[in-house]
């Protein structure tokens, strides 16, 4: 069983408590039904979880080398923001569309040519949002050599990621989460066994 030390558990246990992950029946945006349902844009509403979150990536973070924090739109916007208040790192984002306007920019904020910057993202799942943000990102001269999530799905991302070249953290994995939940019987085993055999596939 997954032992989480005490500021992961308690992030775990305040995802949960403010519904941005939810156990039940759910479509998924490729149709499939799905025992649990991770929605993390609704950390917004909740500015204690979002500090919490935005230092749980750190420790990961002072390892890794880079420049500027690429946070992916939309979701992982403010857990991007809140980490560059946390950690005092600079941040950029890549625009979904180009601005039509103005300087139609395909990135916000200041960046130089050859600086590294890292990905932030909320989950990873296929991890094919991560590579559309590198290629933005790589095609405005900047290096991407990490992605950090705050959780993994464990269906592929770190695969396919590692494949072409980049390496992918995560503050937390689903099983992780799962193993902690059943552990301290917040979320019922009926409910943890579905979903754990929804992951295998």
């Amino acid at each position: 069983m997954t032992q989480l030390n005490a500021n992961l558990a308690a992030l775990a246990d305040g995802l949960l408590s403010a519904g941005c992950i939810k156990f039940g029946e759910f479509t998924l945006k490729s149709g499939l039904k799905s025992p649990i349902y991770i929605d993390l844009r609704q950390i917004i509403t909740y500015p204690k979880l979002l500090e919490q979150i935005g230092q749980a990536y750190l420790p990961l973070l002072k390892e890794l080398k880079f420049d500027r924090l690429a946070g992916l739109p939309y979701a992982a916007i403010p857990i991007a923001t809140a980490i560059s208040l946390s950690g005092n790192y600079p941040m950029i984002y890549p625009r979904k569309e180009a601005k039509a306007y103005g300087t139609k920019a395909e990135i916000e904020g200041e960046y130089h040519a050859g600086e590294t910057a890292i990905i932030i993202d909320d989950l990873a799942t296929t991890g094919g949002s991560k590579f559309e943000a590198i290629e933005k990102l790589t095609g405005a001269g900047l290096v991407v050599k990490d992605v950090v999530v705050l959780v993994d799905r464990q269906s592929g991302a770190k695969e396919s990621l590692e494949q072409a070249g980049y390496a992918m953290h995560a503050v937390l994995t689903i099983t992780q989460l799962l193993d902690y939940w059943q552990g301290n019987g917040r979320v019922g085993r009926d409910k943890i066994e579905q979903t754990r055999d929804f992951l295998k596939g």
